[in-house]
């Protein structure tokens, strides 16, 4: 009799040792799942064409602090520098997609066109583009639907703006050297010279696509007489941003920026764009929407509404120039 109820008791501790087994591997699994969900570590891209160190890149990581993200623990940001070498951008674009990122920043024509190049799945946000329409990037500003979106902040208004606020400057003003960067989007060109041939200014348009070319293409503005230089936007021209404010100074040519930073503790003449830290802050919101779940082709690309003048007085009276006072009133920024 004792033997059977042996048999007994061993079957039933075994099916209630199962039961228990079962629930607590159940809860386990559902605890080691949760901790690895809240433990993953999101990898962001970044391909900058110039080169350390970057102002707008540092203001993008600490709006991304602001927003709850600490490097390390819950995210990684790989950063890829061209060093201002526009060949190197494709090279660089295939080498962040391999990281297989959550998402990847790319501002400006070089650096936006070499990753849309490398993959059409992984997010891009765009801290600044010319119009992602025309360059077949989205189907439209409201409605991008494929997996670029971001900020516009070039358009075919700023371009002339540029030309007038020279011409206001230098009355006499009657040739212009361009400097554009051949890597990037061309379509400001027309628009600006358009609206020089309104004010009875020829331009001249000099296109470089290297560091190298700089030097060159002052000396070509010098040789040719022109009056005045409009640096057009380019990420290579941002990091070239000391260099070419030096030139500006050799030739003694007044020249206008798309950024402030040309202008403030660089000591460039002037420029008038948007406020481009701005945009960095805003790319890092749109980055943390994608990383929350937010697909990139349902997010509108924004443009900026705000844009400032930024005037250097010490840099206008080394070159001889007197600014207007007219013009100065309209100045968000003045420097003594």
């Amino acid at each position: 009799m004792i033997e059977p109820m042996k048999v007994v008791v061993g079957v039933t501790i075994g099916k209630r040792a199962a039961a228990v087994i079962a629930i607590v591997s159940a809860m386990t699994s559902a605890v080691v799942a949760d901790a690895q969900q809240a433990t993953k570590v999101a990898r962001v891209g970044v391909l900058r064409a110039g080169s350390m160190p970057d102002p707008l890149l540092e203001t993008f990581r600490q709006r991304l602090v602001e927003l709850g993200y600490t490097e390390g623990r819950d995210i990684n940001i790989e950063v890829r520098w061209a060093e201002g070498r526009a060949e190197r951008l494709p090279h660089l674009a295939v080498d962040l997609v391999r990281l297989k990122p959550d998402v990847i920043v790319a501002g400006g024509g070089g650096p936006l066109e070499a990753v849309s190049r490398a993959t059409n799945t992984i997010p891009i946000v765009m801290p600044v583009s010319a119009d992602p329409v025309r360059m077949g990037l989205a189907a439209s500003l409201a409605h991008p639907g494929g997996n670029v979106t971001g900020l516009v902040a070039l358009d075919d208004e700023l371009a002339g703006k540029w030309i007038e606020l020279l011409k206001e400057a230098i009355p006499r003003l009657s040739h212009v050297a361009v400097m554009q960067d051949s890597t990037y989007d061309t379509s400001q060109v027309k628009p600006l010279q358009v609206a020089a041939q309104s004010l009875g200014v020829n331009v001249q348009v000099l296109r470089v696509s290297h560091a190298d070319d700089l030097k060159i293409a002052f000396a070509a503005a010098e040789k040719n007489r022109a009056e005045a230089v409009v640096i057009m936007s380019s990420a290579l021209f941002f990091a070239q941003r000391a260099n070419l404010v030096a030139l500006a100074a050799k030739h003694r040519l007044p020249t206008i920026y798309h950024q402030q930073e040309f202008v403030i503790g660089s000591g460039g003449l002037m420029s008038y764009g948007p406020d481009f830290r701005d945009l960095f802050r805003s790319a890092a919101g749109y980055v943390d929407k994608i990383l929350k779940g937010a697909k990139p082709g349902d997010l509108p690309i924004e443009r900026p509404t705000k844009f400032e003048l930024v005037i250097n007085l010490k840099t206008a009276k080394a070159l001889g120039l007197a600014v207007p006072q007219s013009m100065l009133q309209r100045t968000n920024q003045v420097i003594q």
